[in-house]
């Protein structure tokens, strides 16, 4: 899995500009090194990510790779490579085994992966050429909202290759129009026989919490409120579609949630719960005890939606 690029930077993890010398690089490595460590008020967390970048800018070589976008991190091809790669469309992003995959319709990601281009270039400004808009080190280099984008993007193309895996019992759905803008959209819509689920893919690029039934953190925009909003694109296509949904499902990168499942509040009866990444094909394929698609038969159900769905 590709480093975010929301994720902070080398230089913002040991406290000092790009432009620090060496000397002031290795004053800081220090310094952050004893701030860190879990004997002097720091965390296993905090310690292992200073070390790990001392390890991508510690030396000129290691410098230099970074600093040109050579180096992502990650190893195996890089993040500029990894962060150019688009969804599969309806076969899910990168999935090209035999399986058989659930039947999705849509292109996750696509909406998200436009939005960045466009601002990406406006940004960059008129008459700049870009040969690689997802160059590692231009990623870098944009503003938290233009990143965000992209890390969205990313988010929904994940999500996308986990639900293929489903199987052929379920349809997904990606990229759905839910209000009267671009914006108001559900990431995933997912009908099998565990219920409907509305599904919302993210990386805000730092943990996220819980409090009084909706999402909290510090990568989260004042007076953002996911489980809500989910919820109320998920009531706009379910009035449009005359269906209910069963459950509402925020999905975050592992290292976002301190737990694998956790039950949010509950809007118009869905269940809203935020789960770590790897989680979501085994809760979907699961369930919830007591839940489904009610009185209402699948076929019915797939029916309606599929009259009723349009995508961005």
């Amino acid at each position: 899995m590709s480093e975010s690029p929301l994720a902070a930077n080398p230089y913002e993890v040991l406290g000092v500009s790009p432009t620090a010398s060496d000397d002031e690089l290795k004053r800081a490595y220090r310094l952050r090194l004893r701030q860190a460590h879990p004997d002097t008020g720091g965390s296993a967390a905090e310690f292992d990510a200073v070390q790990r970048a001392w390890q991508r800018v510690g030396t000129p070589s290691a410098r230099y790779a970074y600093d040109s976008g050579a180096d992502s991190g990650v190893g195996n091809g890089g993040a500029a490579r990894s962060w150019g790669q688009h969804g599969g469309g309806a076969s899910g992003p990168g999935r090209h085994d035999s399986r058989p995959s659930a039947k999705a319709y849509g292109h996750p990601g696509g909406w998200y992966r436009e939005q960045y281009l466009s601002h990406i270039r406006e940004w960059a400004g008129r008459g700049v050429e870009l040969p690689d808009p997802f160059d590692a080190a231009l990623v870098r280099s944009a503003p938290r909202q233009i990143r965000h984008l992209l890390a969205a993007a990313i988010a929904e193309e994940r999500s996308a290759t986990a639900l293929a895996t489903l199987g052929l019992g379920f349809t997904v759905w990606h990229d759905v129009v839910a209000g009267p803008r671009p914006e108001d959209k559900l990431d995933h819509i997912v009908l099998g026989p565990t219920g409907l689920w509305a599904v919302l893919s993210e990386d805000w690029g730092a943990p996220v919490g819980v409090k009084r039934g909706d999402l909290i953190g510090e990568g989260l925009e004042p007076g953002e409120k996911p489980l809500a909003q989910l919820g109320g694109r998920a009531r706009v296509l379910a009035r449009a579609a005359r269906v209910r949904f069963s459950a509402l499902v925020i999905v975050v990168e592992d290292d976002q949630a301190a737990e694998s499942l956790t039950q949010l509040g509950s809007v118009r009866g869905a269940q809203g719960m935020l789960v770590q990444r790897s989680r979501l094909v085994n809760l979907i394929r699961t369930g919830l005890p007591g839940v489904g698609v009610g009185g209402t038969d699948l076929f019915e159900v797939r029916t309606r939606l599929q009259a009723a769905v349009r995508f961005v």
